[in-house]
């Protein structure tokens, strides 16, 4: 087991566990919108950032992703973190101004749209890839990938046609943080 600290708690984890992971086992909460215990961390959101200090530096990680080590002192709430997390969630809200996922990360910190919400969009998809994850390692399908680069970039089925792979399950549906796959369900799906 790995001992470090918390939040000034001492806490322990397995060699191959995240931050998040540990904070998740010992009741510590960390906002997370692209985190889903039955898929494997990608890191797309941003939003479960922590303080750690290796005792050489103090850095911004994001906790689904940084392994535990000895010693590390991990601070989640901070005026420095804080302020990271405020910034992703004021984005995200100006693209999915009715998610009720996203309204209620904006009540817990303090946002509200701005001046650079999306226009004519309520659900817009933040490219989290939980529902490409779930699809290929929960469901064992692979009916969703991610299609086109850059600001192009999208959640489609491969070639971008109806998918034969699709066996209408609603994974994709039930683990979306923004409601978002709900528009593109009917595209993708067979």
């Amino acid at each position: 087991m790995i001992t470090f600290t918390i939040d000034g708690k001492e806490v322990q984890g397995q060699e191959d566990w995240t931050v998040l992971d540990v904070a998740k086992w010992h009741g510590i909460d960390i906002p997370t919108l692209c985190y889903h215990p039955a898929v494997e961390p990608y890191g797309a959101c941003r939003l479960c950032v922590v303080e750690v200090d290796d005792g050489r530096r103090s850095r911004v990680v994001i906790s689904c992703m940084y392994p535990i080590r000895e010693g590390i002192k991990v601070l989640t709430d901070t005026p420095r973190i804080n302020n990271v997390r405020r910034w992703i969630v004021q984005l995200l809200l100006d693209e999915s101004p009715a998610s009720p996922k996203m309204q209620e990360l904006a009540t817990k910190f303090g946002v509200t749209p701005s001046r650079f919400k999306k226009a004519g969009v309520d659900f817009a998809c933040h490219l989290c890839g939980l529902c490409v994850r779930a699809c290929h390692e929960v469901v064992g399908a692979q009916a969703l990938t991610f299609g086109n680069r850059g600001l192009r970039k999208e959640i489609t089925s491969p070639f971008h046609t109806g998918s034969k792979e699709c066996l209408s399950c609603g994974t994709c549906l039930y683990v979306c943080p923004t409601g978002a796959m709900e528009q593109l369900f009917d595209k993708v799906g067979a």
